[in-house]
This record gives structure tokens, C-alpha cells and sequence, in this order.
């Protein structure tokens, strides 16, 4: 059974804070399906976008876990936007997370190998 979109963000923000960074949520999705997009942030000033990764990516082994995969990074705070702004027309009930890390090494939400 997939944990909801609402308990998963919430142990991501726990997480952050646990290693030192901040979080916080800068739109609520739906509470229990809603895609989770995370905008990090380095302390230079890049943001780097994750979004679900495509289905492909999953393990048959692990299928209700939650992988994202890069979308895209960059100093110019409009490109985040418009390509979120993209997104939420496909799926309205879309969360959006922003977290800073504490340590720039910290794994704070699985990434899909490439």
C-alpha cells in the first residue's frame, strides 16, 4: 500500500530538519494522490526541479514506492515556474515542496538510478 502524498511530504520536511535544512510546502496537492515535485536549494542560489519518476523506473519489487528523477536546473527562477506551471495543468491537485539541505551530500528522497 502507497503512503499518502500528505504523510510523505510531512517525513520529507522531517527529514530536512533532522539534517540541519529547512522546508517547506509552497502549494498542497491532493492528500492522498497528489504528484510531489521538490524544488531544492543550494546555498549559491541553483534550484534544481525533481518530479515523479516515469513508471518504467520502478522496481516490480518495491511498485508503491516514491522515486523522482531530475527535471531540471538552473539559477532563473521563471524556468521553475513555467515548466510547474505546465505540470499543474496536467494535475491540479500537484504538491510542491522547497527544501534547502543542511548538507549538500544529504539523501533526503530517493532518486531513480539512472
Amino acid at each position: 500500500m502507497r503512503v499518502t502524498s500528505d504523510l510523505w511530504v510531512s517525513a520529507l520536511l522531517r527529514r530536512a530538519f533532522g539534517e540541519g535544512g529547512f522546508g517547506a510546502v509552497l502549494r498542497r496537492g491532493g492528500d492522498s494522490a497528489g504528484a510531489i515535485f521538490i524544488v531544492t536549494r543550494d546555498r549559491m542560489g541553483e534550484a534544481t526541479l525533481y518530479g515523479p519518476a516515469p513508471q518504467t523506473g520502478y522496481d516490480d519489487a518495491r511498485p508503491d514506492d516514491r522515486l523522482f528523477v531530475e527535471l531540471m536546473r538552473t539559477t532563473e527562477e521563471a524556468r521553475i515556474d513555467e515548466r510547474l506551471a505546465k505540470e499543474s495543468r496536467f494535475d491540479p491537485d500537484l504538491w510542491l515542496v522547497e527544501i534547502e539541505p543542511g548538507r549538500p551530500d544529504a539523501e533526503l528522497f530517493p532518486l531513480m538510478k539512472p
